[in-house]
């Protein structure tokens, strides 16, 4: 409510005003008004994309990942938390890839889906 007096307020200044330099009063009311049309509702509105959800694959894959850099870190530090001589926190990631790479892979004794499927056939 506030606004709208305020507004309406500052409006009849804005028209005043051109008056006085000399503008046609018709013309000075109307520029007034479309001054004070609130620019939110004019232009490009801004939409909030939905975030997307994460798949299950997505899901596993980064949990994988963050076990692996666990493993890494344990086997490429010291006892007191520093890397070993020679060893740099590139090589902890590139363990860290081979390990998540081995964890989603078969192991002996796993069955693939695949086969799985083509042996019920």
């Amino acid at each position: 409510m506030a606004e709208t007096t305020i507004t309406g307020a500052l409006c009849g200044v804005i028209a005043a005003a051109l008056v006085e330099k000399g503008v046609d009063p018709a013309l000075a009311m109307a520029l007034a008004k479309r001054a004070c049309v609130p620019a939110i509702g004019i232009g490009v509105q801004v939409t909030k994309n939905k975030a997307k959800r994460r798949s299950a694959q997505a899901k596993s894959a980064s949990k994988n990942l963050s076990k692996a850099f666990k493993m890494a870190n344990e086997k490429l530090r010291n006892k007191n938390g520093q890397l070993r001589k020679g060893k740099t926190q590139a090589d902890v990631a590139r363990m860290a890839q081979r390990l998540r790479k081995k964890m989603d892979t078969t192991t002996k004794g796993d069955v693939r889906k695949t086969a799985r499927r083509a042996f019920e056939r």
